[in-house]
């Protein structure tokens, strides 16, 4: 049972040729021009690198305060606990690091377990962007647009051997235990069947207008 519970603790939070479309979209600030080609504004005036550091502090920051708190409660109460911490407490503890950070923080996918999670049409377009660089088996950076003078960041969530202990196959990965505990928790669930080193999702971030000037 501990070694069920230490599983589940590190799984249930969120522990790629180009496509044209979003290689467009994705050239900000590239060669100085006040639009990119697919008529999306840029702003010259923007420090790529900062807001890459920034995406990737913000991303890094929250996932170890969610990990921290989810592991504490895991401790302290179990895994049936351990469900309902990420059902109740994960999104107050991500809105939180919005909050400190300024900025719009999402964990976004194509198949939600939690129907808040489901991605907006440009969020698949990136998702989708992601699992063929990871599928090929090509590196890549987080994206990042500007749309209106607003910056936002990109950066996928890839599957691990552990993940699958709570979003892999049922029985062959997952133990049916915790499977019912998902079920009764996530009636919805499509966050399963995935294999290692699959893109689960994305890390969705707006830059607040303050961030942008």
């Amino acid at each position: 049972m501990k070694s069920i519970v230490l599983i589940l603790g590190i799984v249930l939070v969120f522990s790629c040729k180009d496509s044209p479309k979003v290689k467009q979209e994705t050239e900000v600030n590239t060669i100085g021009e006040s639009k990119n080609n697919n008529g999306t504004e840029t702003d010259p005036e923007i420090n790529d690198t900062n807001f890459l550091e920034k995406g990737k502090l913000y991303t890094q920051s929250t996932q170890k305060i969610l990990g921290k708190n989810l592991m504490l409660n895991l401790q302290k109460n179990g895994a049936v606990a351990a469900v309902e911490f990420c059902n109740e407490r994960a999104y107050p503890l991500t809105d939180s690091m919005a909050i400190i950070y300024n900025a719009k923080i999402r964990r976004v996918t194509d198949k939600p377990r939690n129907l808040e999670n489901q991605a907006n049409g440009k969020e698949l377009e990136y998702i989708e962007f992601f699992k063929a660089k990871v599928s090929n088996k090509e590196t890549y950076e987080p994206i990042l647009t500007t749309e209106n003078g607003t910056t936002h960041f990109y950066s996928p969530i890839v599957t691990n051997t552990m993940c699958l202990n709570c979003h892999g196959t049922p029985i062959m990965n997952i133990d049916p235990k915790v499977t019912l505990i998902l079920n009764t928790k996530y009636p919805y669930d499509k966050a399963i069947g995935y294999k290692e080193n699959e893109v689960r999702g994305i890390w969705s971030i707006t830059f607040n207008d303050e961030q942008n000037k």
